[in-house]
């Protein structure tokens, strides 16, 4: 007998029973920082010198300095939470920050509500409990790869919830594009997408691919897919966990609610 399968069978099923229960495999993973914007400093920039893919903006308002921060340009690397001198930034665990609206990733004092039902929520269901995936790494540092890889591992074992890659194009009901798109890359990103039948879907997964990260608008690349193809979710991170990239599978398959909104978790969440 293989030692492998001998080895198998001494430690019985790896897999974990979420998201239906159980462990996410990510227990004391640092996630997107938390923002109070109560307990500002008047007059601190530090936040946004530190910043370097220019998440957290400073502006001079009519009442005062105002902070701005878009998550989709985070890449969670605490810095903001490491040079805040009041605690207006925060370490959390937060990783679920998929959403179908680009502005849902932007924080605003008054969160927003759940968008509701739409008609391509409606079109979402005709996949029942499967889907199948292209993706496509359009410049990407390969760190969102890796995510992607642990996917099928047996702890995470992406088949059992119905979710397939697939190597063509033309068998995708869904296309998961990594990186920031590059100039190179730009062209067959397209002929893909095309190549794809309808209805079909986008996701923009890592933080380059939704803002271009710190690489965006540079001479080899954009900045992400807006204004490239129609995305439908959106999930920054650098690079977003495995249990973030099957939480916004899910919710594209309408399985899963969106957490975050108007750039908070759980603001008009509904009972995840």
């Amino acid at each position: 007998m293989p030692l492998w399968t001998l080895y198998g069978l001494r430690q019985g099923k790896a897999s974990t029973r979420w998201p239906a229960s159980g462990n996410d495999g990510q227990s004391g993973t640092l996630g997107m920082p938390h923002f109070d914007p109560a307990k500002c400093q008047e007059g601190c920039r530090l936040c946004a010198d530190a910043c370097l893919p220019g998440a957290i903006t400073v502006t001079d308002a009519a009442h005062g300095v105002r902070v701005a921060v878009d998550y989709g340009r985070c890449v969670a690397c605490q810095m903001c939470v490491e040079v805040c001198p009041t605690d207006a930034f925060t370490a959390s665990g937060d990783w679920a920050f998929g959403a179908r609206r680009r502005e849902d990733l932007v924080w605003i004092h008054a969160a927003a509500s759940n968008d509701g039902e739409s008609l391509k929520g409606q079109i979402h269901r005709v996949f029942g409990r499967s889907l199948h995936v292209r993706h496509v790494d359009a410049g990407s540092c390969n760190g969102c790869e890796s995510e992607l890889q642990a996917l099928n591992n047996p702890f995470y074992n992406l088949h059992r919830l119905g979710v397939f890659f697939t190597a063509s194009p033309r068998f995708a009901d869904l296309l998961l594009v990594t990186g920031p798109v590059t100039h190179a890359l730009r062209g067959p990103l397209l002929e893909t997408y095309e190549a794809m039948p309808d209805p079909k879907f986008v996701m923009a997964v890592g933080t380059c691919a939704v803002s271009g990260g710190t690489n965006g608008g540079g001479y080899a690349c954009g900045n992400g897919l807006d204004g490239v193809l129609p995305v439908d979710v959106y999930l920054p991170g650098c690079p977003p966990n495995p249990a973030a990239i099957i939480h916004a599978l899910l919710m594209l398959l309408e399985r899963a609610p969106q957490r975050v909104h108007g750039g908070r978790i759980g603001a008009g969440d509904d009972g995840a």
